[in-house]
């Protein structure tokens, strides 16, 4: 980006991808919901195109603060 710069959070997972992985299922297997998603896509603009990622592409995947879903009500788990 020219003339900004991306601020990454302090924390933050480097995940290497395999064949298969899209965002969806990355968000799913690191936060349990795939709505998360579209916080791994922020922070990694260059693939926000891909669908499926092929094996070995690396990622940045920010480290969130995820409420506790056992408190949640049934319909919302």
């Amino acid at each position: 980006m020219k003339g900004r710069e991306l601020s990454l959070p302090r924390e933050c997972y480097r995940y290497i991808t395999i064949n298969g992985d899209t965002f969806d299922r990355i968000a799913l297997d690191f936060y349990g919901e795939e709505n998360y998603s579209t916080f791994i896509m922020q922070l990694n603009p260059t693939h926000i195109r891909t669908i499926i990622f092929e094996a070995g592409v690396e990622l940045i995947i920010p480290k969130l603060k995820v409420s506790d879903k056992s408190t949640l009500p049934p319909w919302k788990r």
